[in-house]
């Protein structure tokens, strides 16, 4: 099993494109090679493939990546299954993956909501998708400063807190209150019982 994301940017007709689209390639380049792991087209849509393991927090550094932008948001829809063929371009190969990934990202954009998943099972797709919202009322909110902090935690799980205040010129307390704002253990803790629940299908 292999998981797709499929998303696409909020609000990217009023930003500057060349800011955004440079810093999701350098991020999407850290994972894989373009276009068989990943692939930007029509603008403002993308997807790319990963371990199921690692798909959770792939998605909180994309969204932290945006949302650390004034004015933009991110869509991002979870496929969890099979990848039955493999061609040299990620928007060309098929699969279940892929399959569920590219139908919820429609639904996505019908229902309002900027998260959801979809696997085999729609017992874990309950579970998964209300954890998914909840927790997307916080990511949905982020300001750019906590987006900033929350993104470099993310890349970089070795970073400590005077590391960051170094980074951003901001004292350690300031840096501690704004992981506290965002909930990072909590995140945490949600990306542990997202790969537990996976591993389970």
């Amino acid at each position: 099993m292999i998981a797709v994301i499929t998303g696409d940017i909020i609000n990217s007709q009023h930003a500057d494109t060349e800011v955004w689209i440079t810093r999701l390639k350098n991020l999407l380049e850290n994972w894989g090679s373009s276009p068989l792991a990943w692939e930007i087209y029509r603008g403002d849509e993308f997807q790319f493939k990963c371990s199921i393991d690692e798909v959770f927090w792939r998605f909180l550094a994309i969204k932290s990546l945006i949302r650390s932008q004034e004015n933009l948001d991110v869509r991002i829809a979870i496929g969890i299954g099979e990848e039955n063929f493999s061609s040299e371009k990620i928007t060309e190969s098929n699969g279940t993956a892929y399959v569920n990934s590219g139908r919820l990202l429609n639904d996505l954009k019908s229902d309002g909501h900027t998260v959801s998943i979809k696997t085999s099972s729609e017992s874990v797709d309950r579970d998964l998708n209300i954890l998914l919202k909840w927790s997307s009322k916080d990511f949905d909110s982020w300001t750019v400063a906590t987006a900033e902090i929350i993104h470099e935690m993310i890349m970089n799980q070795d970073i400590t807190q005077e590391d960051l205040a170094r980074k951003f010129a901001i004292s350690q307390s300031s840096v501690s209150q704004r992981l506290k704002r965002a909930n990072y253990e909590l995140i945490v803790e949600t990306n542990q019982y997202f790969r537990k629940k996976i591993s389970e299908l």
